[in-house]
């Protein structure tokens, strides 16, 4: 598997240095806030994120997941947001939202997403990103908390996948062309 990868992009003490940055943020800015504070997982590659996430923020917080895909085949998005699993709960008007995403390529998908949980009533909905590739946007779209901006780069680790290999490396690593241009 570390063959395959042409460079690492962000390392392990970097991610640490981000997750610890994100979390302060976070409980800066809700520090004061009565409500439920929730972080929604997008499934699968957030998962390594919230988890070392949510045990930094030292104020009270909810988890739940959500499965959506604007993804198609491959490497290419199909431009429409698929909502696999959603979010129920009765008591969104009293919650604060915070989505939790491995990384923002269009925008499309979260700028959705957004939307999508205010109609359902939630307190507020902040999004917060591991990466952000702002080079690939189609969508006028920007997280509240950004981990680190990179460059239009194929990555994998980290919870990031390709073809569902790779998600367990420690670090975020640019993947070579050839692995996913056969």
């Amino acid at each position: 598997m570390l063959h395959d990868i042409d460079y690492i992009l962000v390392s392990e003490k970097e991610i640490e240095l981000i997750v610890s940055r994100i979390a302060a943020d976070i409980d800066r800015d809700y520090k004061d806030s009565d409500k439920k504070l929730l972080l929604l997982c997008i499934l699968k590659g957030s998962v390594v994120f919230m988890g070392d996430l949510m045990k930094k923020i030292r104020r009270p917080v909810e988890i739940d997941f959500m499965k959506v895909s604007s993804y198609g085949s491959g490497t290419s998005t199909s431009g429409r947001v698929s909502i696999m699993l959603d979010l129920y709960r009765n008591d969104l008007s009293d919650v604060d939202i915070i989505i939790v995403e491995d990384i923002i390529d269009s925008g499309k998908t979260l700028s959705y997403l957004c939307e999508y949980l205010k109609l359902k009533g939630a307190n507020s909905v902040r999004t917060c990103t591991m990466l952000d590739k702002p080079s690939r946007r189609q969508v006028d779209f920007s997280a509240d908390y950004v981990g680190r901006e990179i460059p239009d780069a194929f990555v994998v680790g980290y919870g990031l996948d390709y073809d569902e290999k790779y998600r367990t490396l420690p670090f975020v690593g640019v993947l070579k062309p050839e692995i996913y241009t056969h």
